[in-house]
């Protein structure tokens, strides 16, 4: 049976200019949009509404009656894009997700429910997204578009008692039905289907909603226009079995590639070259970018020397380019002193380095979310989509920031804290001294506790809190060592004390 799920955004232009505004959220802020006879309010605050404005509403009335209002153009076209991105992020639920109106999206989840649980649980999941996202969404799901679109926007779980404004007919075919008497749409359904033919046709045909509605007409959902990746082939007049036919038809696909990036303003991430051959197999090179590239003379350098090693068998007779991993990628002008940023020469030399050597010897550190020091930090492939390791205001290689401490962390932390050997004055006191692979410091100066709690989340319950301390020895090496537990914690024995981290 089919399910179509109706999702509308009622305040989508005002919540998204609220994302990018420094206006106080209190604020009594109207978007307009131009009118025939002067500006149009498109969208109201909070604040605008408990002042009387209204959309639709012109925006000379709604200021003669408050004057307070702040005006700001409204973003239609801004709306839209977003709308087109939600559509395609709306793809988590159904594969088939079509843009309805200026503010509304509607799938065909017909078979989907289940997945999550139940119908219910979808439209709670569906609302629980969109919130994430700072956005609201009212949601509905019935055997008909049309009267998924009644529910969402009219409430409700049946179509009579609604207003026939939830038929989506004209301002003026619902006044004229409204004059009659005729004000919902069971009152409607009840008259004969000749006499509403012969007085509502064309844009007023009533009957055609009315059988849209109750699924007498079907109204099929249009799912998003697929966006293929950028491609370019080559075709051969006769198979090549020579080596360098691949590194050749390199050399002639990439400007044509180059330019469709240029043309969508896209930058390739991943290229893979297909080689066609005469016996139906397909050979295929691929390499990848640190960053968005479409310089053709990186590209080529790149993916040339793989090109060389595909195996022609009993000849190519095509090829084809394909930049299956793109990225936005406008035009910018590097510097205006003609200082260029190092970051471009830098991905190069990483892509580079990773074509010879191979993505695993080529790594990067990445910040992970703990609070624990060995488990705040990872190495990923210095190619990768990841970035959990750039956070605004941190460096990259930052892997401790997270800890929200102003202590200094040691220049060297090691894989694996090792166990040593500390003599202390009490129980709760400072070190003293410590014996470390068999060799014994004394400690001329200290700083601490620093203390981390265990990740009780993640540990079991007898894990233990660590004391860290900052120490120097006699002789001006200083080192990150740290007790673990407490005398009487109730979690193990004597507390024991580790070597984390060396100071440089």
């Amino acid at each position: 049976m089919t399910r179509v799920c109706s999702i509308w955004l009622p305040a989508l232009a005002i919540e998204r200019w609220a994302k990018s505004s420094d206006s106080p959220p209190d604020s009594p802020v109207v978007l307009t949009v131009d009118g025939t006879h002067g500006p149009i309010i498109h969208a109201v605050t909070k604040a605008a509404a408990g002042r009387g404005a209204r959309a639709g509403a012109r925006l000379t009335d709604a200021k003669a009656l408050d004057p307070a209002l702040i005006a700001v153009a409204a973003d239609p076209e801004g709306d839209q894009m977003l709308l087109q991105r939600l559509a395609k992020w709306a793809q988590r639920w159904s594969p088939l997700v079509e843009v309805d109106g200026p503010d509304g999206l509607r799938l065909d989840v017909s078979g989907v429910a289940h997945l999550f649980g139940g119908e219910e649980s979808l439209i709670q999941d569906v609302i629980d997204r969109f919130a994430a996202l700072g956005l609201t969404a009212r949601v509905a799901i019935a055997p008909t578009a049309a009267a998924a679109w009644a529910f969402s926007h009219f409430g409700g779980d049946d179509l009579a008692p609604l207003h026939v404004s939830a038929l989506r007919l004209e301002a003026d075919t619902v006044r004229t039905l409204e004059r009659l008497g005729l004000k919902t749409i069971g009152a409607l359904a009840a008259l004969p289907r000749l006499a509403l033919a012969r007085r509502f046709r064309g844009a007023e045909d009533v009957v055609d909603a009315l059988d849209r509605a109750f699924g007498r007409k079907p109204e099929p959902l249009t799912a998003l226009a697929d966006d293929p990746p950028p491609r370019t082939t080559l075709r051969l007049q006769e198979p090549a079995t020579h080596p360098e036919a691949a590194p050749r038809a390199l050399e002639r696909l990439i400007p044509k590639l180059v330019v469709e990036l240029e043309e969508r303003r896209l930058g390739a991430r991943r290229l893979s070259l297909h080689g066609f051959r005469i016996d139906g197999s397909v050979a295929v090179a691929s390499v990848a970018t640190t960053i968005a590239s479409r310089d053709p003379q990186h590209l080529q350098r790149l993916l040339i020397d793989k090109a060389a090693t595909l195996d022609p068998g009993f000849g190519f007779d095509a090829f084809a380019l394909v930049a299956d991993w793109t990225e936005s990628l406008d035009a910018a002008q590097e510097s205006l002193v003609e200082e260029p940023s190092g970051e471009r020469y830098l991905a190069r030399l990483i892509d580079r380095l990773t074509v010879k050597l191979g993505v695993r010897a080529v790594r990067k550190p990445q910040h992970r979310e703990s609070h624990l020091p060995e488990r705040a930090c990872g190495w990923v492939a210095a190619v990768s989509s990841s970035r959990g390791a750039q956070r605004r205001g941190d460096p990259e290689l930052d892997c401790f920031a997270p800890l929200a401490m102003t202590a200094k962390r040691p220049q060297r932390l090691l894989d694996r804290p090792e166990a040593i050997a500390v003599v202390y004055a009490t129980p709760q006191g400072l070190p003293r001294r410590f014996v470390w692979r068999r060799a014994v410091h004394d400690i001329a100066r200290v700083e601490g506790p620093e203390r981390i709690a265990p990740e009780w989340w993640r540990e079991r319950s007898t894990a233990r809190l660590r004391d860290y301390y900052r120490v120097e020895d006699q002789v001006g090496r200083r080192y990150w060592i740290y007790r673990e537990g407490l005398i009487g914690d109730g979690r193990g024995s004597a507390p024991e004390w580790y070597l984390h981290g060396l100071f440089e």
